[in-house]
């Protein structure tokens, strides 16, 4: 079938938002609640196979102090943590401190130019999603996507297939005409479970982790003029700009394949 939708997530897919995002954001919202907690860089890259801010912290509170974590207040304590933490976070956006990865920005243009239609699938928040968007692309850049998946929007997190199933469910179309972009490896587990082919291109955090085979290409980045991206694509050795007709290409192989 032919090639319709692209479905975006969005942190370390679209920008390397964690360490210096998201990871700070967390940690001064700790400090101003007095809990003496800090999540380090080994102990955030750990702590992130927790897909979801709200869980990521009530996991940690577990490890920390077992009998505590489950105390009746500790679901509302939580909530007013992550508001707390988008708000810094919205405020570190917009001091410029996030950056687009290479290549997401032409890929966006180029997808919308061949009328291919844009979404995203991701356990962030809304906010979050929308002042990155706003803060990096532009204040339009938002209604770029016609559905955006995000927080709560599904009772199930990545690795779970829920987020995409809502997602596509939303645009109105099957699996097999979308292609997925991912980070990490519940993302792609994700993405892979809903019938989605994926396009991995491996963030700072997960730079050495071991990824499906059944990806559709795990490459560097997406690549721009004068800066290649490669890796390997449908399980050969790729190297070039990624853009709509090579997706697409890419799309109908990997459906004759699987």
């Amino acid at each position: 079938m032919a090639l319709k939708a692209l479905i975006f997530d969005v942190d370390g897919t679209l920008a390397e938002t964690e360490f210096d995002g998201h990871r700070v954001a967390f940690n001064e919202a700790f400090a101003a609640a007095r809990l003496g907690w800090h999540w380090d860089l080994p102990t955030y890259r750990r702590l992130l196979a927790v897909t979801g801010g709200k869980e990521r912290m009530l996991a940690w509170w577990r490890e920390l102090d077992p009998v505590g974590a489950e105390a009746g207040d500790v679901p509302a304590r939580i909530r007013e943590l992550h508001f707390d933490k988008t708000a810094r976070y919205a405020a570190l956006v917009a001091a410029g401190r996030m950056q687009l990865r290479p290549g997401v920005e032409r890929l966006l243009g180029e997808a919308r130019a061949a009328g291919l239609r844009l979404a995203i699938a991701t356990t962030t928040t809304f906010d979050n999603v929308e002042a990155l968007l706003r803060h990096t692309l532009g204040e339009e850049a938002t209604g770029w996507f016609e559905v955006i998946g995000a927080g709560d929007a599904v009772a199930a997190k990545k690795p779970a297939p829920d987020i995409y199933r809502h997602v596509l469910a939303r645009l109105g179309i099957d699996a097999n005409e979308a292609i997925a972009f991912e980070d990490s490896g519940p993302g792609l587990a994700s993405a892979l479970a809903a019938g989605l082919a994926c396009v991995v291109t491996p963030s700072l955090l997960a730079a050495d982790a071991p990824f499906d085979e059944r990806a559709l290409a795990v490459i560097d980045h997406l690549g721009e003029d004068g800066a290649a991206a490669g890796g390997i694509a449908l399980g050969r050795p790729w190297r070039g700009v990624l853009g709509p007709a090579t997706l697409a290409a890419w799309r109908r192989v990997y459906e004759n394949e699987n």
